[in-house]
């Protein structure tokens, strides 16, 4: 039996859970500004009190990497590495795109699903996923008319998370659905994520370990289609 607690802190605010082999034992969740900072720590043990566990009960714990927000993902990595070296216990690392793919896969498992975190301006971090398959890794991307151009043609693809209302006016496509339901990183959400590297021991390298930010896009001028896929 596993017993991992989840961070999440990629987009505003955070959120923390526990699962066991992959389902939700506890979740507390809080998404406020600046509140990972202020009460990340308070929320883990919350966590542990609500779940009747301690510290010595987990077998490891699992972070939201990024792509996301730059000081969120800081404190959370931060605070994760700390956790395993004071416990010695594993850290595994999750895409903060993967964590909403799980949450709105199963209500759409035939479709082209293009999660999208907030960057700057008219810029997203997004993926493309059908089903098990990567149509696009990991990148930052700015919208345009002729953004995910070959997907649409496909057929249905869906936009969401908190970058997608940039893109509503954008992309008039048939094919193009944007669900009401509001879809962002969870820690609820990453408990089979967690599990199945922690069962094929994919653990990160505690020391050197560093959150995904993506710089390479941030600290550039942006021109017309313009993309950058993480390595």
């Amino acid at each position: 039996m596993a017993l991992i607690l989840s961070i999440e802190t990629s987009v505003e605010g955070c959120s923390v859970a526990l699962h066991v082999d992959g389902k939700l034992l506890s979740n507390v969740e809080l998404f406020a500004e600046r509140s990972a900072a202020e009460v990340l720590t308070t929320a883990i043990g919350q966590n542990l009190q609500i779940a009747g566990k301690s510290f010595d009960d987990l077998d490891a714990i699992t972070i939201c990497k990024g792509p996301g927000s730059y000081t969120g993902l800081r404190i959370g990595v931060s605070t994760a590495k700390g956790l395993c070296f004071a416990k010695d216990l594993p850290l595994v690392s999750v895409n903060s795109l993967d964590v909403m793919i799980a949450e709105i896969q199963p209500f759409y498992p035939d479709s082209s699903l293009v999660p999208m975190l907030d960057a700057r301006r008219m810029e997203v971090y997004t993926k493309v996923v059908k089903g098990k398959s990567e149509e696009m890794g990991t990148s930052a991307v700015i919208i345009e008319d002729e953004s995910f151009k070959e997907s649409l043609e496909k057929g249905e693809t869906i936009f969401f998370g908190p970058g997608a209302a940039k893109c509503k006016e954008v992309f008039t496509h048939k094919n193009a659905v944007f669900p009401e339901k509001d879809i962002s990183p969870k820690a609820s959400s990453m408990g089979q994520l967690a599990l199945e590297k922690f069962e094929a021991g994919d653990f990160e390298n505690v020391a050197e370990f560093e959150p995904f930010y993506l710089k390479e896009f941030m600290g550039t001028k942006p021109t017309k289609n313009k993309k950058v896929v993480a390595s």
